[in-house]
């Protein structure tokens, strides 16, 4: 199958991060098992989702890992021209469809060149890694990296996580980490502000800590030019609370982002926030015994990526990529994770961020041919 034709494929399975991937992990199963190589699921508690890995070539150390994702954004509310779940050509060097960019145009490239590293004599293996609900939070990339790292005899030493990049070889990614703040205070009527607790007015004063945090980092000259914004980042994404403007709000809640620079960990600064929270606590059940503020995480922690120019895989995705230059990207993705189970990772892909994520998402094709030949140069490196 050509690329366009995989990529078709792929677009029309409507899998969204959180939903079951199994319809999309089991036509790819098929597909590269349809070529002689055997495949390994690994599905969640419930059975409903599943990532999967290969090998293609020898039982022998050194190998390299393509890992992408199998699932996709929602479409609703945005406008759309076209199908967003059938790939379109539309005559103007795009190919349009949810994912077809962010990021299953890379995954397209690799299935398209499973032909030619069957049929190559590989010195060196490559390694197929595919995971769920890295949309929703990275979730299943820890236990794909680990369940590479203990089924196979042999150790991969290069990850390479295939989100667009154009096609740069990226070294560094940060972190993020989304948390849940619930404040519970006392009901009472408005007029009584002194005397009982405002769950509302207390949200705001820990939202304050937050943005003064971010701020000063900056100011103490934690940054990093590689990315854009240079520093980490603490964003109030929504907040909810309070029944009417004459009653003292009882509940408030809001969620919150932390995106870190490699130097940096979310568990950092929430730990530092915790302290807060533990002091404000104290003060207000002067006022309000029962008064109370509760962290915790939509998600676990994803780890950012800091791969150092003089390691072996920053020449080998320049040659591959036919790239001498290395940037850094803003955006969270699974690279950190593969670094954290110990291989040598870097981002490098087909497509441009920004056109993921929204309405008439597209990839060019002269960035998936791009695709391909990186592939071909890694199978031709490889053998």
């Amino acid at each position: 199958m050509h690329v366009e034709s995989i990529l078709s494929k792929l677009v029309s399975f409507p899998v969204l991060g959180g939903e079951s991937n199994l319809s999309i992990i089991h036509w790819i199963q098929e597909y590269i098992e349809g070529y002689g190589v055997k495949t390994v699921l690994v599905p969640n508690e419930e059975g409903t989702k599943a990532s999967l890995h290969c090998r293609i070539g020898p039982a022998v150390d050194g190998g390299v890992i393509l890992s992408g994702h199998t699932d996709v954004v929602p479409v609703e509310g945005q406008d759309w021209t076209s199908d967003p779940f059938v790939l379109t050509d539309k005559g103007d060097g795009k190919l349009y469809g949810r994912g077809s960019c962010d990021m299953k145009g890379f995954v397209a490239c690799c299935l398209a060149a499973l032909p030619d590293m069957v049929k190559a004599n590989l010195k060196t293996p490559i390694y197929f890694a595919f995971s769920y609900d890295e949309e929703i939070g990275c979730l299943a990339a820890p236990e794909l990296a680990q369940a590479i790292n203990d089924y196979y005899d042999e150790k991969p030493q290069f990850a390479i996580i295939g989100e667009p990049t154009m096609m740069v070889p990226t070294v560094g990614q940060k972190g993020i980490c989304i948390y849940h703040t619930k404040v519970t205070g006392s009901e009472g009527h408005s007029s009584r502000i002194k005397q009982e607790v405002s769950a509302i007015h207390e949200s705001m004063r820990l939202i304050l800590w937050l943005e003064n945090k971010m701020n000063s980092l900056i100011e103490a000259g934690s940054t990093d030019d590689r990315f854009a914004p240079n520093h980490t980042s603490i964003h109030i994404g929504n907040i909810k609370g309070g029944l009417a403007p004459n009653i003292i709000a009882q509940e408030c809640v809001f969620n919150w982002d932390v995106r870190t620079i490699p130097s940096e960990t979310p568990e950092q600064i929430l730990t530092e926030f915790e302290v807060y929270c533990r002091e404000r606590e104290e003060e207000l059940r002067k006022v309000y015994p029962g008064f109370k503020i509760t962290n915790s995480y939509k998600h676990p922690a994803v780890p950012g990526l800091d791969t150092k120019e003089d390691q072996a895989i920053v020449a080998l995705v320049k040659e591959l990529a036919n790239n001498d230059t290395t940037d850094a990207v803003s955006y969270a993705a699974e690279a950190g994770q593969f670094q954290e189970a110990g291989f040598e990772a870097m981002i490098c892909g087909p497509g441009d961020i920004a056109q993921a994520h929204r309405a008439d998402e597209f990839i060019h094709k002269e960035q998936l041919e791009m695709g391909v030949e990186f592939m071909q140069r890694l199978i031709q490196k490889l053998s």
